[in-house]
């Protein structure tokens, strides 16, 4: 099948690689511009971009698609179908009604949960035990077209946004390979998604990771894992802010909520507001290193026994 792929982060890799496996012919791939980044802004071109130069596909990276700009791209390459992967653009509808078998997009959520940008990030922080992919026809919405393939996949326990991204790149992938045989073939069935369940996953802030003691240490564990590597939890202690990358559920306590309870080789407990507490176990303090609260406090004043706000 002649495949035009659009995408643009590392998630939509998996899937670019995996059509080239299957042997489709993958014409080209659009992605977005590439984007200053790093303390010196150079710029960096966007993680699909670098694959496809890697395999020699042409790649292009337009500013704008309305008004029929792409339209001389699609009569040249006349693809039988569009992959789109986490490309961060709404398509108009010329580029949607194109191909032969339409525009197909690979999603990581179980639709209709979790439309938009940050599927996978809220899927953790709201302590979901589930989460997966869907593939779908795309129409003028977001994430509202028609569902062809959905495939589910457990969360665990301590897993963070990160991990949970990447398993999904890549059952995305096989999911995507997936359903261009099932449209090749003619056996793609439509499912419509049902607008009464449907969840809208905003992108992240910075705010995103702020913990808030008082709540449970489940749900402090959640925006842990869920911020997990972007925005990154945090707390405040005297105007400095603290990041926290790694936790888990401690014990029982009768401390007050953001109490530093013990610091010890194990790591830092922290009470939370359900009479429980959490084990931090990698923290960064400003102009330091990533590391285990033990390590810090070694050549740093101890803040047992003070509240995190």
């Amino acid at each position: 099948m002649k495949v035009l792929f659009m995408g643009t982060p590392d998630f939509a890799v998996p899937s670019l690689e995996a059509l080239i496996r299957a042997g489709h012919d993958v014409c080209a791939v659009f992605s977005q511009p590439d984007r200053p980044s790093g303390r010196g802004m150079k710029l960096l071109p966007p993680a699909v971009k670098v694959a496809a130069m890697e395999h020699n596909i042409p790649v292009y990276q337009p500013t704008k698609l309305k008004n029929d700009a792409l339209l001389p791209l699609l009569d040249e390459y006349k693809p039988d179908v569009i992959a789109v992967v986490a490309y961060g653009r709404i398509l108009p509808k010329y580029i949607l009604d194109y191909p032969k078998y339409g525009c197909i997009n690979v999603h990581g959520s179980l639709l209709p949960k979790y439309r938009g940008a940050a599927p996978i990030q809220w899927a953790v922080l709201n302590g979901d035990e589930k989460s997966g992919v869907c593939t779908m026809y795309m129409d003028e919405g977001l994430d509202t077209g028609d569902i062809i393939e959905r495939v589910e996949t457990p969360i665990g326990e301590d897993e963070t946004a990160e991990s949970l991204f990447d398993r999904l790149s890549i059952i995305g992938a096989e999911t995507l390979v997936s359903t261009l045989k099932l449209l090749e073939e003619g056996t793609a069935i439509r499912t419509k998604q049902d607008e009464m369940d449907a969840t809208y996953a905003r992108m992240l802030t910075r705010e995103d990771g702020k913990i808030d003691w008082t709540k449970s240490s489940r749900e402090v564990c959640n925006i842990i894992r869920g911020s997990y590597s972007w925005p990154i939890a945090y707390t405040v202690l005297n105007d400095v802010k603290i990041k926290i990358y790694h936790a888990q559920k401690g014990n029982k306590t009768k401390e007050c909520a953001g109490k530093v309870v013990s610091i010890d080789a194990r790591g830092m407990e922290v009470s939370c507001g359900n009479g429980e507490t959490i084990l931090v176990t990698e923290l960064q303090f400003p102009n330091s290193k990533r590391m285990a609260p033990d390590d810090y406090f070694r050549g740093h004043e101890s803040i047992l026994g003070e509240i995190l706000l």
